[in-house]
């Protein structure tokens, strides 16, 4: 059978994990078991929701005897970094047979271990232990190989990774392990993150330097940084071709853009040299189908709050409810909220990073080849085949 490594589902921050540990330290495994089921036996519905921000209010009201007694200690223990009622994931980590960070003591007491208290007092060969079987290494080298990155640029190669050593497969499942890593490095400072991207840090490509000794050349991560490296190329030829092109070509650009994306009687109004309203289009609303008047503006310079009172302006002539306009450069700091102005008709801003990603979400002015093919062994597959005929004999 396969030794997995990527096991833990609600991956926590190793800081909430310490928490954990010397908040439960001498209750039986049962009894804090217990505690995450009561709570979990109170987690409510969509339609009558329970409130777990304040556990100082709610241990009292929801729990009683040892079962307060226990998410108190956890609440109270470290500066209050772990709610109670998220203590499930940690849970998970510390009862981890192969990671033997706490033990059961004759008394049935729960207590760290050697290497529990070598975890608590950050020594880093345990630090990279766990670090390497949960995933955290090869996070860290899918970073150290770009700039910024979105958690759906890391989605594919982390993917990958999973088929080959977890037994994950559900696009939640992956999505959300690949977000608690990356929670766990951010808050250990190895990563940063900026808007919606992340980026390695200094510390992390020092902690990766440690971590990883020199390993022979892996095909496929050659063949995906190679695949990777031409889609940047063609993403920045792309950018060059929208930059430099016909205005009024851009203008049609434009155009097939929304009817990629769903729009109907799409027109481009006529070459006016960026004045006014430049694409007008009809979509469906809900149950409603609005229209909606564009303005383009390809320009490297910033858009500035009169340009969004202008489009504004020319909703009426066109019986628009909103507008959006596109630019391939940025917006000023005060557009956004010039944008949604109360009381004001809404307008859509998309600027020049954001335009490309919808030029290629919505294959215009791309093309998607699937020349490459990568063939993956199912080991999963063969691991569940070995179990059913353990099972059988």
């Amino acid at each position: 059978m396969k030794n997995y490594k990527v096991i833990t589902p609600l991956f926590p921050t190793y800081a909430q994990v310490k928490a954990m540990m010397k908040a439960v330290s001498g209750y039986s495994v049962k009894s804090v078991r217990n505690m995450i089921n009561a709570i979990h036996e109170q987690t409510g519905t969509p339609q009558n929701p329970v409130d777990w921000s304040e556990p100082d209010l709610w241990i009292s009201e929801r729990l009683k005897g040892e079962d307060a007694e226990i998410a108190r200690c956890i609440w109270n223990q470290d500066e209050h970094i772990l709610n109670p009622r998220h203590s499930y994931g940690c849970y998970l980590f510390l009862n981890y047979p192969l990671f033997e960070l706490m033990t059961t003591d004759p008394n049935e007491s729960w207590t760290p271990t050697t290497r529990g208290e070598q975890f608590l007092a950050n020594d880093e060969t345990v630090l990279r232990m766990l670090d390497d079987r949960e995933g955290l290494l090869h996070l860290l080298e899918l970073l150290a190989g770009r700039e910024m990155s979105r958690r759906a640029d890391l989605l594919p190669e982390w993917q990958a990774f999973l088929h080959q050593h977890s037994k994950f497969a559900s696009t939640s499942s992956i999505k959300s392990t690949l977000y608690s890593r990356l929670y766990n490095l951010v808050e250990r400072e190895m990563v940063a993150r900026e808007g919606m991207s992340y980026h390695i840090t200094d510390t992390g490509r020092a902690w990766l330097g440690k971590a990883l000794p020199a390993r022979k050349s892996d095909p496929r991560k050659e063949l995906l940084d190679a695949v990777k490296r031409y889609n940047h190329q063609q993403k920045e030829l792309l950018r060059e071709q929208i930059s430099t092109m016909n205005p009024y070509k851009f203008e049609h650009l434009i155009g097939q853009l929304l009817e990629a994306m769903g729009y109907e009687q799409v027109e481009v109004t006529k070459a006016s040299g960026d004045k006014g309203v430049d694409v007008v289009g009809r979509v469906q609303v809900g149950i409603t189908t609005i229209t909606e008047v564009v303005q383009v503006k390809r320009m490297q310079s910033n858009i500035t709050r009169p340009i969004i009172d202008q489009l504004r302006g020319a909703l009426p002539y066109h019986s628009a409810i909103r507008g959006t306009l596109i630019t391939t450069g940025r917006f000023a700091g005060n557009c956004e909220k010039a944008a949604l102005h109360p009381g004001a008709a809404p307008i859509t801003l998309i600027d020049g990073a954001r335009l490309l990603e919808l030029l290629i979400e919505n294959n215009v002015g791309i093309r998607r080849s699937s020349a490459v093919e990568l063939l993956d062994v199912d080991l999963q597959l063969f691991d569940e085949l070995e179990e059913g005929l353990k099972g059988e004999m």
